[in-house]
């Protein structure tokens, strides 16, 4: 395992305030200005926070955003992170201020979010549709003149919407257009699809920017392991080469970007493009990987776990396990209801409260009268969720009781945090000491 030095602590600056329409706030709150929620001293263990709620371990967010940062840095890359796992700008902001390059999302509203929190620099990852869409854009371009915009193009269509929308508003500058490449999703099939995206380009009068070659190589994955590290390969063999063919075309005065990455394959897209991009000399290699910040105890575990067996990771030099140097940041807590027969205990957490495509959430930790169990006995189990409730399967020994409060580690990040309009940094204790909103619309 990494050891890691001491991180500085998240600051939250979207300012905003609280009160119990909100998940986790006790009720009778209204109008507590969220910059002073520390002093509430609230722990979602202590009866007073409204159940269920999610925390974020702004320390192990701090590791693993240094941690990775650092991998990055060693391995010749940079991060923009996507935004859209917790679409909150104060963690955004935080990846900025402690060396990302940029950020990543998914759509122009999302854009709009972190444009109004000040960051600048943003790949859109997407492309954003036909005429509509790219009028949208020009919009705001318009509204931001000096961001830094870089938007997914993989048709000749989307290039000329964009083109037409860019000579209507003359004031604008150039825009910056990655040609994306793709497997399983969006993104030209064919290095001439994509020969053709970057003639569209060119022929834009200088309106439209060919900035580089991006791909998703997550889309790419298939039921077989051996058969997704071909189709991996093959899609990061065609992006290295549609990037040598741009560098031909332009020139070398020209700076180019090659993005991929999410929080899965890294290694991969690290190990196939990090050396074409290295040799270049006028080039950046952008990981947009997003739920890496976060982890969690179910499929990025999974999936770390894959990446150490093919010996994926290393930082200063050395190999190390990710799966252990990546520690879960995200926890959702729940009140036991009702133990109805032995064996079942029934908390108050369901769909609507977390994330359960990946898995169902873990129990960790059981807390009664606001302090830990030693011990809950046999393995308590989630095997079952409604709308409200999951339903616990018990061994015969398992000290369970109503009104205990349960710790669950979650599965995929990315569709838990997009149920919650606030959420809550902890300290080392559990304590809340920072609120953060988020903006998923």
């Amino acid at each position: 395992m990494i050891e890691n030095a001491p991180v500085p602590p998240l600051a939250a600056q979207e300012k905003f305030s609280l009160d119990d329409r909100i998940r986790g706030v006790p009720p009778g709150t209204a109008g507590l200005d969220a910059s002073l929620v520390a002093s509430e001293q609230w722990h979602p263990a202590d009866g007073r926070m409204s159940l269920p709620v999610l925390t974020l371990d702004e320390a192990a967010f701090a590791a693993n955003r240094d941690l990775f940062l650092r991998y990055a840095r060693e391995q010749g890359a940079v991060i923009a992170s996507h935004a859209k796992t917790p679409m909150a700008p104060d963690l955004a902001r935080s990846l900025v201020e402690a060396g990302a390059w940029g950020t990543t999302v998914a759509d122009i509203r999302q854009a709009t979010v972190m444009l109004r929190a000040g960051l600048t620099r943003l790949i859109i990852a997407n492309e954003v549709g036909g005429l509509g869409g790219a009028n949208r854009l020009a919009a705001l371009a318009s509204a931001w003149p000096d961001a830094e915009l870089h938007v997914f193009a993989d048709s000749v269509d989307a290039v000329n919407a964009l083109a037409d929308a860019w000579r209507a508003n003359a004031a604008l500058p150039p825009l910056r257009v990655l040609v994306e490449l793709g497997a399983g999703r969006a993104g030209a099939r064919t290095t001439t699809q994509a020969e053709a995206i970057a003639d569209a380009i060119a022929a834009a009068g200088g309106r439209l920017l060919i900035a580089g070659v991006a791909t998703y190589e997550g889309a790419a994955a298939q039921p077989e392991p051996g058969r997704t590290d071909e189709v991996i390969s093959a899609l990061l063999t065609m992006v290295s080469d549609m990037f040598l063919r741009l560098r031909a075309r332009l020139g070398g005065d020209v700076p180019l970007i090659a993005t991929a990455g999410g929080s899965v394959f890294f290694d991969k897209v690290v190990a196939a493009l990090s050396p074409v991009v290295s040799r270049d000399g006028n080039a950046t290699l952008v990981l947009r990987s997003g739920a890496i910040f976060f982890h969690d105890h179910g499929i990025y575990d999974r999936s770390l776990g894959a990446l150490d067996s093919r010996k994926g990771f290393a930082v200063g030099g050395v190999s190390a396990s990710a799966r252990s140097s990546f520690r879960p940041a995200l926890r959702l807590w729940a009140e036991v209801l009702s133990r109805p027969e032995p064996g079942l205990a029934i908390c108050g957490m369901g769909m609507r409260d977390v994330s359960f495509d990946q898995g169902f959430p873990t129990v960790l930790t059981v807390f009664r009268d606001g302090r830990p169990l030693p011990q809950l006995g046999a393995r308590a189990e989630v095997v079952k969720l409604n709308d409200q409730h999951a339903f616990l399967s018990l061994g015969a020994d398992a000290d369970l009781a109503v009104g205990d409060v349960v710790e669950f580690g979650i599965s995929h990040p990315c569709t838990c945090l997009d149920r919650y309009r606030v959420i809550f940094g902890v300290d080392a204790t559990g304590h809340v000491r920072n609120a953060f909103p988020t903006y998923f619309g």
